[in-house]
């Protein structure tokens, strides 16, 4: 059994990929900003009129030049991930937080990051799916650091109080191993540090990478 997606490798020198942080990483971000503007804007209707056409011009530019489908994973032959497309650390996608995940080298990550209005459920607060959204790509990233990367399995989580928008944390570690499995736990904390979703989860190492770790034929994939 094969690998049901592949990472493409391409050249990129390192003026290449911090020119593309820079422009294609800010171009993001100026999107990011101009949805939360659009969400909160008390402008009058015909003024709001007169900005939808200017940016349906700019999203024509923008589609004049367009890969197919969706972004994937790509990986520089200096070994740079360009998973740029995920949908919680992706550079270049404006849904995105994005998060800067910090990994520690023994199986804990952890980021620190804002939830703006553009992620709210209940009044003021981050809606839960969004929580979920979070935690799941910070378990991963613990799954991996700890070398056993794997594939979302279970998610529970157990949301003790509404965590308010604004400044946030989130911390996951590896709780123990068996075979294939990783379990993983964690927290969401909001501004003050207090906890309010605890979880658990478990990461599963795919039947084809565990196929091509028997071959000897490469290391396990991490998982973005």
């Amino acid at each position: 059994m094969t690998a049901p997606f592949r990472y493409d490798v391409v050249e990129m020198s390192t003026e290449e990929i911090e020119a593309e942080r820079e422009v294609f990483g800010g171009l993001a971000q100026s999107i990011r900003e101009l949805a939360e503007a659009s969400l909160r804007t008390t402008i009058d209707p015909e003024a709001a009129d007169q900005v939808r056409h200017e940016i349906e011009a700019l999203t024509e530019r923008l589609r004049a030049a367009q890969i197919p489908g969706s972004f994937g994973v790509q990986l520089t032959s200096g070994g740079t991930v360009r998973g740029h497309g995920n949908a919680v650390v992706g550079l270049r996608n404006p849904v995105a937080v994005p998060l800067e995940i910090e990994r520690t080298g023994d199986g804990r990550a952890r980021s620190e990051f804002v939830l703006n209005a553009l992620y709210e459920g209940p009044p003021t607060m981050v809606h839960g799916g969004v929580i979920a959204l979070v935690l799941d790509q910070v378990f991963g990233e613990a799954a991996a650091d700890g070398g056993t990367p794997g594939m979302t399995g279970t998610l529970t989580l157990r949301y003790r109080k509404n965590t308010p928008l604004g400044k946030c944390s989130a911390e996951a570690w590896i709780d123990r191993r068996e075979g294939v499995k990783t379990f993983v736990r964690g927290v969401m904390r909001d501004a003050d540090g207090e906890t309010t979703v605890e979880a658990e989860g478990v990461f599963i190492l795919p039947r084809w990478a565990r196929e091509a770790l028997q071959r000897h034929e490469s290391a396990p994939p991490r998982f973005e």
